[in-house]
């Protein structure tokens, strides 16, 4: 009975309609961080002061992933078809070292460098959102933190998605006194329905607002991080917080079919990875294969492996390593990639040479925001983890990253998304650690298309990927294209992760016949759902807006 009830609720998404405006749009993890950047919008705001808003709000309303004790990467293109990235991706401490998360028999210690004050890196949010509206907002910043600062004070309600996120976790959250006594209302958790009232990170909020990001990283609330990092053995120092600056890149660019992409470059894997496997998928017509036949899973995996692989083993901070993107993402190698997979066999993934068993989803969140004059943002943002290192700095309210477990601690061990990497990533001081996050702007005939992105750590590739390929290739609406059942593979393990009803029995089967396998661990488990894509299509005729968001993680869009 439970089956048969899931698999009506699954039926059902397929029947959800996109929201629909007329001069913007915004999709978000949380309908309140929806409607405030809406509100912006009325207000005269742009698409990237409407993202300043909406990322302060997220740190209220989704406090084990929304942040500014993380960091992330806003992708911009502007009405005139300028394109600007915005990376306030985290940076390692000064006092980072090669194998500092490594015993003396030169093994990984066990969650060093995920819970607790080592493995926070030098947090990047409020200095790329100001960078952000510094180079094309329009409204007054005291206007844009405003909205976030009601919201702490006045209280959110707690839904399902927000207690769902307790049960893994209330254990090393409880290992932190300010952690349990505010995100666990001191051991006594909150339930459904409650309101939960945030007045330290209100405060913090208020100095934000007054006095821009200065305050974040030289003023009281900075002197409030060194003062947590100190009394617990944390790295980051003051010249850690006053040099920290985000990084102006210019976006990866590729074509797929007859669309434009415009994604992330490293320190992001996911742009490079993205655009790979695009490029071996347009080899083949993907709509004859047969949505989630036996052969479209088949070549999307052969696809995922080798551009994982990829990522494992060449990619990694420009400002540390030289990496082949050029060559990456070129349609010469696809073609190269595409020779190589056998339509009948699965190429095992030791054979790709460029181990782990888990995959952790959280906690990242990505938005989307397009306004009336063209301008569109595609911002996905992280703590890492769900919770991030669990450490919330005392008398600020807010949760501290776990972004040093996207180092590699040592080369062949997995980190706790299952990640294999090598010494391209490894721990330097003021490096940026490699990501995942895949924030995408698509145009069709020179005009934006489609902006999304997604949470999910590795998943966040695949989930972006199949998103676009069911709008480009399968004909859906955007709300379907979403909705629609997932799967994964990054190479390592050598498994297919498969949500809830994404592939039958007998499609198992097949796929197993070639050499396949999938993950117990995935197969079937109604838990088991991969990232949380927020987006926006924009009709190439009427330029009428079209939001849609995930049904996963219950994240809304709003229009007008």
């Amino acid at each position: 009975m439970i089956l048969i009830l899931q698999y009506s609720a699954s039926i059902a998404a397929y029947r959800r309609e996109p929201e629909q405006g007329t001069h913007g749009m915004v999709a978000s993890g949380r309908a309140v961080a929806s409607q405030i950047g809406v509100e912006i919008l009325k207000k005269g705001g742009n698409a990237i002061d409407a993202a300043v808003a909406v990322a302060f709000a997220l740190a209220v309303a989704w406090p084990d992933a929304g942040n500014i004790g993380g960091g992330g990467f806003m992708l911009i293109r502007l009405h005139d078809g300028t394109t600007t990235v915005i990376d306030y991706r985290e940076t390692a401490p000064v006092a980072a070292s090669h194998d500092m998360y490594l015993d003396e028999k030169k093994d990984v210690v066990p969650d060093l460098s995920v819970i607790g004050h080592k493995a926070v890196a030098v947090p990047g949010t409020v200095a790329g959102l100001e960078l952000a509206w510094k180079r094309h907002g329009k409204l007054p910043w005291k206007d844009l933190v405003a909205p976030a600062i009601r919201l702490a004070e006045q209280g959110i309600v707690v839904d399902s998605h927000f207690v769902a996120c307790y049960p893994s976790f209330t254990k090393t959250l409880s290992q932190f006194p300010e952690t349990k006594r505010i995100f666990l209302n001191n051991g006594d958790v909150f339930k459904v329905g409650d309101v939960f009232k945030q007045p330290e990170l209100a405060s913090t909020l208020r100095r934000i607002q007054n006095e821009g990001a200065r305050d974040f990283y030289e003023g009281e609330t900075a002197r409030l991080i060194l003062d947590e990092m100190k009394a617990n053995g944390g790295l980051i120092t003051a010249e850690d917080l006053k040099s920290y600056k985000p990084v102006v890149r210019s976006p990866l660019k590729g074509t797929y079919r007859d669309y434009e992409f415009l994604t992330m470059p490293p320190p992001s894997s996911g742009g490079v990875a993205l655009l790979e496997m695009l490029n071996i998928l347009e080899q083949q017509n993907v709509q004859q294969l047969g949505f989630h036949s036996a052969n479209q899973i088949h070549f999307y995996v052969e696809a995922m492996k080798r551009a994982f692989a990829d990522r494992a083993g060449l990619l990694g901070d420009p400002d540390f390593v030289q990496m082949p993107i050029d060559r990456l993402v070129s349609k010469t190698y696809a073609r190269e990639l595409f020779s190589n997979i056998d339509p009948n066999k699965a190429t095992p993934s030791s054979t790709l040479t460029r181990k782990s068993e888990k995959i952790q989803q959280h906690n990242t969140t990505h938005f989307s925001i397009a306004d009336s004059d063209g301008n569109v943002v595609a911002n996905t943002f992280t703590l890492n983890d769900s919770w991030g290192s669990r450490v919330t700095v005392r008398g600020a309210g807010f949760l501290l990253n776990d972004e040093m477990d996207d180092f590699t601690s040592k080369p062949g061990v997995p980190n706790m998304y299952g990640l294999l990497q090598s010494e391209a990533n490894a721990i330097a001081p003021h490096k940026r650690p490699l990501s995942a996050m895949a924030p995408l702007i698509i145009l069709k005939n020179g005009k934006p298309f489609l902006v999304l992105g997604s949470p999910g750590g590795p998943t966040i590739i695949n989930s972006v990927l199949q998103v676009t390929t069911n709008v480009i290739d399968f004909g859906m609406n955007l709300q379907q294209a979403i909705d629609a059942p997932r799967f994964h593979h990054q190479w390592m393990p050598d498994q297919i992760y498969v949500e809830p009803f994404a592939v039958s029995p007998d499609t198992k089967r097949i796929l197993e016949e070639r050499g396949h396998k999938f993950s117990a661990t995935y197969f079937f488990d109604p838990e088991q759902y991969m990232g949380d894509v927020e987006a926006i299509m924009i009709d190439p005729k009427s330029g009428e807006f079209y939001g849609a968001s995930d049904i996963r993680l219950g994240g809304a869009p709003a229009g007008y």
